[in-house]
């Protein structure tokens, strides 16, 4: 009786060692991943003396989370093991977007529609597309073009109507199927797209402005 007694508490000890093994490797952490804002604009924007807040983009359920999505085939989207964003992809575009913004140097003031901001205009986006796709294979790597598209929609909120509208898009071809350069591509990609985004939404409010006078809310 005390022989089984104790096989069976050697036995409960090796299956409490093999399960926190087994805890340990599931609980290794990921890779983080961070995206840059823009910093670089045509000199000839004009400068817009309005208020301006950026929406949290829309996205499918394939591209809102922090997960980097890959699709393999068209009709098939996988994620990169053991890698992941620092937030959902649109928290990390809106973010993206105020920081270019800023970065501009023409527009009095902007921010994230959390913060509580009254805003004259307010950009609001739809992310379509934010993923890789697998565009060749061989034995040894992949060929993935990371592709990016948005649509951006300017609210005039002293109307609260939709005064201009227009879709933004990138694709880059990753150097290689590793994270490190798929992650670069992704950042090549969204830059180009917010870069395009705020020049184009920049000129739209000035215009607008220009044609429908009122006093600012700064």
């Amino acid at each position: 009786m005390i022989r089984s007694l104790l096989l069976t508490l050697v036995i409960t000890t090796l299956g409490g060692c093999a399960g926190l093994g087994t805890l340990k490797q599931a609980s290794k952490p990921n890779d983080l991943y961070l995206l840059t804002p823009k910093s670089t604009f045509s000199q000839s924007l004009p400068r817009v003396q309005k208020q301006i807040v950026i929406q949290e983009p829309t996205a499918t359920a394939a591209v809102n989370t922090d997960q980097i999505a890959v699709q393999p085939t068209p009709l098939q989207v996988q994620y990169l093991p053991r890698a992941r964003w620092v937030d959902r992809a649109p928290l990390i575009v809106q973010a993206l977007m105020v920081e270019s913004f800023e970065n501009s140097g023409r527009v009095a003031a902007v921010g994230r529609s959390t913060v509580g901001l009254r805003a004259d205009y307010v950009i609001v986006p739809d992310l379509r597309e934010f993923q890789g796709i697998v565009v060749g294979e061989t034995e040894n790597s992949k060929t993935v073009k990371i592709e990016v598209r948005m649509n951006i929609k300017i609210i005039d909120e002293f109307e609260d109507k939709i005064i201009a509208s227009s879709s933004f898009q990138e694709a880059v071809v990753s150097t290689s199927d590793e994270t490190p350069d798929l992650v670069a591509a992704f950042d090549t990609a969204l830059g180009k797209t917010m870069r395009d985004a705020v020049e184009w939404s920049v000129r739209k409010i000035h215009s607008h402005a220009a044609n429908n006078p009122r006093p600012s809310l700064n």
